[in-house]
């Protein structure tokens, strides 16, 4: 099968390296919120710090929380629609939810056709999507401002067909535990926003940002953009409404979420571009501090100095 290409690629294109580094969240109650990633989700407590925490797989952070005070949770506003836990493979997504299914957590397990995914909310109503890469099964991608999903032998599908979990748990035998955490090569795998304007957001991350254009399905009302032609590290919809305001400070959620640069002569790079295109931006000791049009925020940072700056 073939994988979905980009729509256009950006004269500045980003890194075709540049992942997806880890998501910050404000959250309400910390020592809840914790639990539930280590015991149901399976991350692990990378360090601790007051009121913040990482949390991964014991070497760069996948997630990192700050309890504040007083933290609401608001409706029709911009900011994250879920946060995607990129499992390394189909074995380990298995695994994932039958330890969900185990515990009785509720969760949705989904097949996109091109990946396999479950979704599931912690206890402060942030989504997440837990999912394994399937391009054998066969593609989704953009034509004409359509999202079109394909399997591989042709037949069309809506993206949103019910799990076959025989399938899944196949990977499994008897002797499998299921409470061993996240192995290393789980990574964060993509972020989907909320915005005000698909084609501000297009615009800003494509043409400002330098990611691959991946489309825009115009009557899904989302789009998709990547590094290196990969079908998306950042998906983005108006499903809260056309002009969504961004939340209030008080707000839980999303603080800002990071992209790892392969190294620091390319995020120099990026610092010169962004500069020379007259983009508002804060250098940070941890990277480039920015917003997207719906004031949505990002670091653009490297692994390396990531992972000394813990807070």
């Amino acid at each position: 099968m073939t994988l979905p290409q980009p729509l256009a690629i950006a004269p500045d294109r980003i890194h075709p390296d540049t992942l997806p580094g880890y998501v910050h969240l404000k959250v309400k109650d910390l020592e809840r919120q914790l639990n539930f990633y280590q015991q149901v989700v399976g991350l692990q407590l990378n360090w601790r710090e007051g009121k913040s925490a990482g949390l991964g797989t014991g070497a760069g952070d996948i997630l990192r929380l700050t309890q504040i005070e007083n933290g609401r949770r608001y409706q029709r506003t911009t900011g994250i629609y879920h946060f995607a836990i990129l499992m390394p493979n189909r074995k380990e997504m298995a695994r994932t939810v039958a330890r969900l299914f185990t515990l009785r957590w509720p969760n949705y397990p989904t097949d996109h056709v091109m990946t396999k995914s479950t979704y599931l909310d912690d206890p402060e109503g942030n989504n997440i999507e837990i999912y394994s890469e399937s391009p054998e099964d066969g593609i989704t991608e953009v034509v004409n401002d359509r999202l079109v999903v394909r399997r591989v032998d042709g037949r069309p599908s809506s993206g949103r067909d019910p799990m076959d979990m025989e399938a899944l748990f196949a990977h499994l035998d008897k002797n499998d535990q299921l409470d061993p955490p996240m192995p290393a090569g789980t990574r964060m795998g993509h972020y989907h926003l909320y915005v005000a304007s698909l084609t501000a957001t297009q615009r800003f991350y494509h043409q400002i940002l330098g990611f691959d254009d991946m489309g825009v399905a115009r009557d899904f009302r989302m789009g998709m953009a990547s590094a290196g032609g990969y079908h998306h590290h950042i998906g983005f919809n108006t499903w809260q409404g056309e002009g969504a305001p961004p939340p209030p400070a008080d707000a839980l959620g999303l603080l800002y979420f990071t992209f790892n640069l392969p190294d620091a002569q390319e995020l120099e790079r990026v610092d010169g571009m962004l500069e020379q295109k007259g983009v508002t931006f804060e250098r940070r000791p941890d990277g480039l501090y920015l917003q997207d049009p719906s004031h949505n925020a990002l670091l653009l940072t490297t692994a390396e100095i990531a992972q000394i700056n813990k807070i």
